[in-house]
């Protein structure tokens, strides 16, 4: 049965959506580049590795507006565990790619708020219809994340083995994530659902590089 939050559990949550927004992210584990070399990038490449990290930053707030509005509704404890393991991993994620795109000179998306708003919608439907759903829908967003990460690892400059490292790590993660998610029952979601998702995930793609 879905229990409601407390009063001082949404304003806990009211502090997760300001944090993701507004405040700094901060990693407990350390920066994967934290050893690796800063090297001299062309300006098209560091605009185009800025891009690419933008997206990767605004693809992990959308990762914790999901997650967020997932453990808001789940029903199973267990799945509410894991979905705030997968949140308090993506923070780090956060931390990772907004210091890489500030030291490529650069800022992170505008369309933040809005893409968190309609991802923590989305998370909440995905509770709201059961937990083996909200878990499928947790796999299936850490897979499209994946690929999009194996897409960029092709597509950054060679060169720029600060980036390749947190993108790796990154991916790595993810891909923790959706296994866990598997393993405790997750039902895969209908094709139609998952092209809706790779839409949907596109046009953020788009608009994320370029504001």
């Amino acid at each position: 049965m879905l229990k409601l939050p407390s009063f001082d559990q949404l304003i806990g949550e009211f502090d997760t959506v300001l944090r993701t927004l507004a405040a700094p992210a901060v990693s407990a584990r350390p920066h994967p580049d934290a050893k690796i070399e800063n090297v001299e990038l062309s300006a098209a490449e560091k605009e185009h590795a800025a891009g690419l990290m933008r997206v990767n930053h605004c693809g992990e707030v959308c990762a914790q507006a999901l997650y967020q509005g997932q453990a808001l509704t789940a029903r199973d404890p267990a799945a509410r565990d894991a979905l705030r393991h997968a949140a308090h991993e993506e923070v780090e994620h956060l931390a990772w790619t907004q210091r890489r795109i500030e030291e490529l000179g650069s800022h992170r998306s505008l369309l933040n708020p809005l893409w968190y708003a309609g991802s923590l919608a989305m998370g909440v439907t995905a509770g709201l219809i059961g937990d083996r759903w909200n878990l499928g829908f947790l796999a299936e967003t850490e897979r499209q994340v994946g690929a999009h990460l194996q897409s960029h690892l092709q597509e950054l400059p060679e060169n720029d083995a600060k980036s390749r490292a947190v993108v790796a790590q990154m991916y790595s993660d993810e891909m923790s994530h959706a296994e866990l998610a598997d393993s405790m029952g997750a039902a895969p979601l209908p094709m139609p659902v998952q092209q809706a998702m790779k839409l949907t995930s596109k046009l953020m793609t788009n608009l994320s590089y370029r504001f």
